[in-house]
């Protein structure tokens, strides 16, 4: 067996979570994924259960490890640290003494927040934008904040464990970490910056939790967990895992992660394309406020004393989840793989835009009353025209986003190539998909730039846990990471008086789903 260096990786995402295991030049020799169940209450709520993640994790390490091994790596000496990244802003609150969840974990697209919303908007004097000052978010049933006043005002449990000093808060790193390294017994109760970023409650310059914001809200320190770097050791993992004795050295949200995956230097963007749709841009060392829509956010913090860089941010809530929408919801397409080829059948929509507002737009349009529309349907729509609009919907959202923050950044706050065109970093699972990865550099007329590896997220975090314990410097993985050769690249062809009377289409599109929410059932 080989005696070789091993960082490894949770990556617990929106629907499912993942463990990976990779040798010193970053290449994956063991991982396992597992689907876990989404929980639809009510029309507009989405919930996880806390305690299938940690069993799916549990789970997701031995069989990773099992297969590390059986491939003849020693992993179990060779494991100097865990990464650790995650679905941002999905809440949960649970008890001190017994380790139990007092309510199913709230997901970040879960919109039973909006009468929350609707009352602070009316009773703070800053309205919606109240919050932008300390935090760069607008009051949006999105954040962990409005998701954790639900909670208090709401269930009885959770308001009596808070009394009492029983109760603990914490976004999916949180309640992963604290159990990781002990739960009840003595598990630590943290948070990182970037995670922190998305809860409305940490000040971007301080990074620490915002006093000021804490007292309006109402909201009670003490259940509020300490806020690290990235890329520090946090804590060992506990008896009763695959793996005890091992450091978790680097934590990230999902975002984050595939950011640091991309080696994105200011100036520089990327689009991840899963659930829904996360683009950000590497703003540098100072926070950009936007105007026209976007989030003001933390980007990575490397280390204790490294350098804190920002960004800004459009979140798209649907994306993906629109494709598994044809799959499970209508029966278009069996599995999401197939969406390629059903759109492939056609080369146009035939005049139909699909706009994927299921439970409101996110950025940069932030209407939580818009609801999902399908338009322009003819007796000549087939179920090709629907899939490839579903495709182009993705697309639209992306360039809607991008449009945004070439405004924000201007011209000095991007990087472009030899050509002077700006190179979109796009990774995720829906990247696989070339006729998207096309229709993408269509829209936005600008190359789209993929990795040999897409699953940047998961590098990512080992990256961080990687950096924090020296087995990589951080200003080679930011180097090698700009090395495009094993990328593939797609390249515009759709004329530009084309793509200007599309996306006049698409916008006349999106305004039609305002003010949908009310409609009777």
């Amino acid at each position: 067996m080989s005696k070789e260096t091993y960082i490894a990786s949770i990556d617990q995402g929106t629907t499912s979570t993942r463990f990976l295991i990779y040798d010193k030049s970053a290449r994956v020799i063991g991982s396992h994924q597992i689907e876990f169940t989404q929980v639809y209450p009510e029309a507009g709520w989405v919930e996880h259960d806390p305690m299938e993640i940690l069993e799916s994790v549990k789970s997701c390490m031995t069989k990773a490890l099992d297969k590390a091994t059986s491939d003849g790596h020693n992993v179990g000496d060779g494991l100097k640290a865990i990464g650790l990244t995650n679905q941002r802003e999905t809440t949960v609150v649970w008890s001190k003494s017994t380790g139990s969840p007092l309510y199913n974990a709230i997901v970040w697209m879960d919109v039973r927040t909006s009468s929350v919303c609707r009352k602070l908007d009316k009773s703070l004097p800053g309205g919606r934008t109240h919050f932008v000052e300390s935090c760069g978010l607008p009051l949006s049933t999105y954040f962990s904040a409005v998701k954790l006043l639900w909670l208090m005002e709401n269930k009885v449990e959770v308001k009596a464990a808070i009394d009492k000093g029983d109760a603990l808060f914490g976004t999916i790193d949180t309640w992963l970490i604290w159990n990781l390294t002990g739960g009840v017994n003595g598990g630590l109760h943290v948070t990182d910056v970037s995670n922190a970023s998305r809860t409305m409650l940490m000040n971007l310059k301080t990074l620490d939790w915002d006093e000021t914001t804490l007292k309006t809200l109402g909201i009670p320190a003490g259940i509020l967990p300490k806020i690290v770097s990235n890329a520090e050791v946090i804590g060992k993992i506990s008896k009763g895992w695959p793996i005890p004795g091992v450091p978790i050295a680097g934590c990230l949200g999902d975002q984050h992660a595939a950011m640091v995956g991309q080696a994105c230097l200011k100036g520089e963007a990327k689009s991840t394309y899963g659930t829904g749709a996360f683009i950000m841009l590497n703003t540098g060392t100072e926070p950009v406020k936007s105007t026209h829509g976007l989030l003001t956010t933390l980007a990575f913090k490397l280390g204790p004393n490294s350098p804190t860089n920002y960004a800004l941010e459009g979140s798209i809530a649907i994306a993906g989840a629109a494709v598994q929408w044809l799959r499970d919801s209508l029966g278009i397409i069996s599995s999401a793989s197939e969406i390629e080829t059903l759109a492939s059948k056609v080369e146009s929509t035939g005049g139909v835009y699909f706009v994927p507002a299921f439970n409101g737009l996110f950025a940069p349009w932030w209407r939580d009353d818009a609801r999902g529309v399908c338009i322009g349907i003819t007796r000549f729509t087939s179920k090709a025209h629907i899939a490839r609009a579903v495709l182009e919907s993705m697309c639209f959202q992306v360039k809607d986003v991008l449009d945004s923050m070439h405004k924000d950044a201007g011209e000095k706050g991007e990087v472009k190539n030899e050509k002077g065109e700006f190179l979109l970093r796009v990774d995720g699972g829906a990247t696989v998909n070339n006729l998207l990865m096309q229709i993408q550099a269509d829209l936005l007329g600008s190359p789209v730039v993929r990795p040999a590896d897409i699953e940047t997220t998961a590098l990512g975090a080992a990256y961080a846990a990687g950096i924090a314990v020296g087995v990589w410097k951080e200003d080679e993985l930011f180097a090698s990471g700009h090395k495009l050769n094993s990328s593939t690249t797609f390249s515009p062809k759709l004329s530009e008086e084309r793509r200007k009377k599309k996306v006049e289409s698409w916008c006349k599109a999106v305004e039609r789903t305002f003010g949908l929410a009310d409609l009777e059932s």
